[in-house]
């Protein structure tokens, strides 16, 4: 088997993704926009070959690229864990012949008004949609959805580029701001009530054989848009529980919907006055070190057993659902450098058997705005054997901890 991973150095955690690949026996090559000398050494060293490009979604390059690769041996699997980078890697597949995701796939799961066709034709329950192209578009579908809605780029990741419209006239903004007065389209959606979570999975063959649960708190949207929040993902341990059996198979269905053949996935969900309802999936990962809080809270490597999904097709290790794990962002009292850090040392003393890492930026460091996310400053990580628990533990974080800047 000869596997090809595109960009293992950048993002940083890319080369977990790598070096769970080179742990299955596997020959295993790489296509970077970086030099090799970004990986460390153990990494370099288990390459079976190695290429670098000008940009990794020029799709021409991107073939060019595999084709050597491929003069050694053939490339069975071509894959791309980064949402940028997905589409680019299924086009070249099927250009190729190699199997895995395919162009159909990647782009239900990036183009939401196709994504959200596709799952109401499979009897998925979802918001109410519409593909913009134009401001009577627009205010047709306000008139007959009715305020909130939501207005979103076609292929935003998370809440990227997400607004929230409750009268006519923060539409019209939105839409000026979304450009769809110059010709953008955009996706709308009904504004949905309730908790927001996600459901995480690596499937094989178009089913799950790993999968997570998890919460935010509180909603993206607000999370991204509130300095004094210091917003929380958890993850719990309780998915085997009967009340987390309607999120699961919501989940299957719509990889099966959607065609996720072998795969991680990464799928948002609301539950509300309306009951469960699907939000949007991606055939990749999440992003923010998600992967990492599944790892400590399972005892086991998510990232090898991704691999083997890939390599194998089968997965030999299992989650151990000892702990609920999360991650709070802690955000800077204004936007500036950062000065320094408050009620740091009482939450250390009080919860270190519990914390698995605290990122604190040195004074100095300039700070990230509240749209940057649950890691573009300050967070801390805990788990726990109890969720109940552990969300007290997060929230005393919370609470307690002031990064100052000034």
């Amino acid at each position: 088997m000869h596997v090809v991973f595109v960009e293992p150095a950048f993002p940083k955690n890319q080369r977990e993704f790598l070096r769970g690949l080179l742990s299955t026996g596997a020959r295993v090559s790489a296509i970077s926009e970086r030099p090799i000398e970004a990986l460390p050494n153990e990494l370099r060293e288990g390459l079976f070959q190695f290429e670098r490009v000008r940009s990794v979604v020029d799709e021409h390059a991107l073939a060019e690229a595999v084709k050597r690769l491929s003069q050694r041996a053939q490339v069975d699997r071509l894959e791309a864990t980064v949402e940028a980078h997905v589409m680019a890697a299924a086009h070249v597949r099927e250009q190729l012949k190699i199997h895995g995701t395919t162009s159909k796939t990647a782009w239900l799961c990036r183009d939401k008004p196709a994504m959200k066709e596709a799952v109401r034709a499979a009897g998925i329950a979802c918001a109410a949609s519409a593909r913009v192209t134009s401001v009577a578009d627009a205010e047709a579908f306000a008139k007959a959805t009715g305020y909130p809605l939501i207005c979103k780029p076609l292929d935003g990741a998370g809440a990227s580029g997400t607004v929230k419209v409750t009268n006519d006239q923060e539409l019209q903004k939105a839409l000026a701001d979304l450009d769809v007065r110059n010709g953008r389209t955009i996706a709308m959606e009904e504004f949905l009530e309730g908790h927001e979570g996600f459901y995480d999975t690596v499937t094989v063959g178009g089913k799950v054989v790993i999968d997570f649960a998890c919460h935010y708190f509180p909603n993206v949207l607000e999370a991204m848009r509130t300095r004094w929040i210091s917003p929380q993902i958890v993850c719990t341990n309780r998915i085997d529980h009967e009340s987390y059996r309607d999120l699961r198979a919501m989940g299957q269905k719509v990889i099966g919907a959607l065609g996720i053949w072998t795969s991680p996935s990464h799928m948002e969900w609301f539950f509300g006055p309306k009951g469960l309802k699907f939000s949007e999936i991606g055939c990749r990962p999440p992003g923010v070190g998600v992967w990492d809080l599944y790892c400590a809270a399972n005892e086991f490597d998510l990232y090898a057993a991704w691999a083997h999904a890939i390599v194998h097709e089968k997965v030999p290790f299992k989650p151990s659902r000892k702990y609920s794990a999360g991650m709070i962002a802690l955000r800077p009292d204004r936007d500036g450098t950062i000065s320094g850090y408050e009620g740091l040392d009482d939450i250390q003393q009080r919860f270190r058997e519990w914390i698995i890492d605290v990122h604190t930026p040195q004074p100095g460091t300039p700070t990230q705005g509240v749209e940057g996310g649950y890691m573009a400053n300050a967070y801390v990580r805990m788990r726990h054997p109890d969720y109940d628990t552990l969300r007290s533990m997060m929230n005393a974080v919370g609470e307690t901890v002031k990064v100052r800047a000034r």
